[in-house]
């Protein structure tokens, strides 16, 4: 995987951000969702790295990133946070500007960037999500009983923690495994590495502090840019799966044009985990997105 990738790891924003880098040319930096990690793009990285300089990063609790403990009000694991370690480790590599994309978890963190941080995020993809204030306040059995991971998740420490520590293989099995496609899109030597990483006690609770972060604090910063009429700046293209949740559950450009005053997106036919399940249909959408 990740061939003619460098491996790096840089300290920024007081943890320690885990990255590969590979190709030339304009800046696009990655960033992954849960239960995994940058590993997640090792289907499309090195496509893309023949027209990009690809940056593809661990999130803060995540892979083999620093995994601080979380803070009482959780917000050295909200979004703002976990965008500001992303923007520094580009500003380090040198790249003041860069185009970026992300997925799931990594797409959260990717939009409170482009929120945050205009000047930096020339072009932005979101794979396979909502506005997270849209899905919680939006919330119906149907989701709730698809994604009852953002509900348990969020449980005051150490419950989730103690549960999903008990046996994380199930965890990851029953995640990942648990949507339309089930695990065929995992390739074993991908599986190997979720699991690798999952298995560190502090990775899982790093990520229910993700989730505890989102389930507060972010929400928080998201009804302030919506009073505001805050609106991410750049062209910004969001792709989901028609047999996904985002799909079954909400109407995401609805949800998407009350943050983004640049968007165009269309679904994919295929389920949540679209940068493993389909790589060819993603390429085939981003690199005209992002050459253009």
């Amino acid at each position: 995987m990740f061939s003619g990738f460098e491996h790096g790891r840089a300290e920024v924003n007081g943890t320690r951000i885990k990255y590969l880098r590979g190709g030339s040319g304009p800046a696009l930096l990655l960033l992954h969702g849960h239960p995994q990690t940058h590993v997640i793009w090792h289907k499309v990285a090195e496509r893309l790295a023949e027209r990009f300089t690809v940056v593809a990063a661990d999130l803060r609790g995540y892979g083999d990133s620093g995994k601080p403990a979380g803070l009482a009000d959780h917000s050295n694991y909200s979004k703002r946070t976990m965008g500001q370690d992303q923007l520094d480790l580009m500003a380090q590599l040198g790249f003041p500007q860069f185009l970026l994309m992300g997925h799931d978890r990594g797409g959260r963190v990717a939009y409170r960037m482009a929120l945050d941080h205009p000047h930096a995020v020339s072009k932005l993809v979101l794979l396979d999500i909502a506005p997270t204030l849209a899905m919680y306040e939006q919330t119906t059995m149907a989701f709730a009983t698809a994604y009852y991971h953002w509900f348990f998740l969020i449980r005051p420490a150490p419950f989730p923690e103690m549960l999903i520590g008990a046996h994380p293989e199930e965890y990851l099995k029953h995640t990942i495994g648990g949507r339309s496609a089930g695990l065929a899109p995992f390739t074993p030597q991908a599986y190997a590495e979720y699991l690798r990483c999952l298995s560190d006690p502090a990775t899982i609770h790093g990520i229910c502090e993700d989730y505890r972060a989102s389930a507060g604090i972010d929400l928080e910063h998201e009804r302030h840019d919506l009073a505001q009429g805050r609106k991410i700046q750049c062209q910004t293209l969001v792709l989901w799966g028609t047999r996904g949740v985002i799909e079954k559950c909400f109407q995401p450009l609805q949800e998407w044009r009350q943050l983004a005053g640049k968007l165009s997106g269309k679904a994919l036919a295929c389920g949540h985990y679209i940068p493993e399940e389909a790589p060819d249909a993603l390429l085939a959408e981003v690199l005209p997105f992002f050459s253009a």
